[in-house]
C-alpha cells in the first residue's frame, strides 16, 4: 500500500510555515494520541502515521529532500528522525501537560509561587468614592534564615539526576516527555545541609499586610491584582500575584445597579396631591426633588450625575428616585372626619382619581362581555 502525502495527513498547504507544521501535528496528537484512545486501534495508527509526516517535514533537509523525490527520496530511513533531526520533547511535554492537567517540563510555570485571592468587604461609599485598606494575607514566605536558598550554609550543589538542567527525559517506546526532576523540582540544585526552620523548602508559613488602594467606582466582584504579592515560589523564585475581590456590603438606602442608584421614597398622600418639594439623600450629600401635584405611587424620579462614577470611563450615573404614596395611620377624630369631609366632596365626576376611574371602565367592560 502506498504511503499517504505528508501535507496531506497533517492537513496544511506544500508552503506550510514550520509553526503551522508544528500546530497540526499538535492538534492530531491531542485527538489521536494513544492514552486518549486506548481501545481504538486505528487512533493509534494514525498517530504513528502523523508523528512520521511531523518528524520529516519539521527537519528542514528531510522537507526538502521529500518535497523533490517524494517517498522514494527518503529512503530506508522513512519518516525517522536522524541524530540531527527534530527534538519531539517539547511537543510530546506539550501534549501530555494537556491530557494529565499540567505542562510536562514546564519547570518554570511549576516554580512559580501560588496566586492568592482575598475577598475584601466595603460599604458601598467606599466603593463609590475609592479608599485604601491595609489587608492581613496568610501567606508563604521566603525563609529569613536561609535567604530562602533552603541551605543552613547557603551552599548547594548541582543535581546529578539532571545535571542542573532542572528536567529530566523519560523515554516510553516512541514517546519521549520531559518532566520536571524529581530530585532538585526543577531548581538544577541539592542541598546538603537544609536549612532546620524551612526544612529546605525556602519558604516558611506566615502573614503579612498589603496595603491595597481601591479605585473608586468599584463594583461588587470586581479585582484589583497587586502583582508579585502572592505566595514565593520554592527556592525564592518568582512569587504568585495576589487578588483582591470587591465584596459589596448591602446599603440601607441605596441599591446599585451598574452606575445607577435606586432609593425608595416615602411621601405623604397630601404631597403627592398638592405637590412640593423633598429633600433627598445622595452618595455626596443631599438634594431636592420637586414633586408635582397628583403624584402617583410608583413615579420614578431621575436625578442626573448623582450616581455613580465609573470605574472604566468617565461617564457618571443618575440616582433614581420611586415615590411611595403612604396612607395615613392612627388618625384623630378631627382628622378622620376631615377626609370624610374630602371624600365626599371627590364623590363626583370629578376625574379626582385617573386610576380608579380607568380600572373601574375596564371592570363594566368586562362584566358586559360575560353577562355578569
Amino acid at each position: 500500500m502506498s504511503k499517504r502525502d505528508y501535507y496531506e495527513i497533517l492537513g496544511v498547504s506544500k508552503s506550510a510555515s514550520d509553526e503551522d507544521i508544528k500546530k497540526a501535528f499538535r492538534r492530531l496528537a491531542m485527538k489521536l494520541h494513544p492514552d486518549r484512545n486506548p481501545d481504538d486501534p486505528q487512533a493509534q495508527e494514525k498517530f504513528k502515521e502523523a508523528k512520521e509526516a511531523y518528524e520529516v517535514l519539521s527537519d528542514a533537509n528531510q522537507r526538502a529532500t521529500y518535497d523533490r523525490f517524494g517517498h522514494a527520496g527518503l529512503g530506508q530511513s522513512g519518516g525517522r528522525s536522524s541524530a540531527g533531526g527534530p527534538d519531539l520533547g517539547d511537543i510530546f511535554g506539550d501534549i501530555f501537560g494537556d491530557i494529565f492537567g499540567g505542562r510536562a517540563g514546564g519547570a518554570q510555570r511549576q516554580r512559580r509561587g501560588s496566586d492568592l485571592r482575598y475577598v475584601l468587604e466595603l460599604d458601598l461609599e467606599d466603593a463609590v468614592n475609592g479608599v485604601e485598606r491595609e489587608i492581613t494575607i496568610p501567606t508563604q514566605v521566603s525563609c529569613h534564615h536561609c535567604a530562602g536558598s533552603g541551605s543552613a550554609d547557603g551552599k548547594t550543589t548541582t543535581c546529578k539526576t539532571c545535571n542542573g538542567h532542572g528536567r529530566v527525559r523519560m523515554q516510553n517506546g516512541i514517546f519521549s516527555i520531559q518532566q520536571t526532576c524529581p530530585t532538585c523540582g526543577g531548581s538544577g540544585k541539592t542541598i546538603a545541609n537544609p536549612c532546620s526552620y524551612c526544612r529546605g523548602s525556602g519558604v516558611l508559613e506566615d502573614e503579612k499586610r498589603v496595603r491595597v488602594k481601591i479605585p473608586a467606582g468599584v463594583d461588587q466582584g470586581d479585582r484589583i491584582r497587586l502583582s508579585g504579592e502572592g505566595e514565593v515560589g520554592p527556592k525564592g523564585s518568582t512569587p504568585g500575584d495576589l487578588y483582591v475581590e470587591v465584596a459589596v456590603r448591602e446599603h440601607k438606602i441605596f441599591k446599585r445597579d451598574g452606575d445607577d442608584l435606586y432609593c425608595e421614597i416615602p411621601i405623604r398622600f397630601t404631597t403627592a396631591a398638592l405637590g412640593g418639594e423633598l429633600k433627598v439623600p445622595t452618595l455626596g450629600g443631599s438634594a431636592m426633588l420637586k414633586i408635582p401635584d397628583g403624584t402617583q405611587s410608583g413615579k420614578i424620579f431621575r436625578l442626573r450625575g448623582k450616581g455613580v462614577q465609573s470605574v472604566r470611563s468617565n461617564s457618571v450615573g443618575d440616582l433614581l428616585c420611586r415615590v411611595n404614596v403612604e396612607t395615613p395611620v392612627k388618625l384623630t377624630a378631627e382628622q378622620r372626619e376631615l377626609l370624610e369631609q374630602l371624600d365626599t366632596s371627590m364623590g363626583g365626576e370629578g376625574g379626582h382619581t385617573p386610576q380608579s376611574a380607568s380600572w373601574l371602565d375596564s371592570v363594566k367592560d368586562f362584566f358586559s362581555r360575560i353577562g355578569a
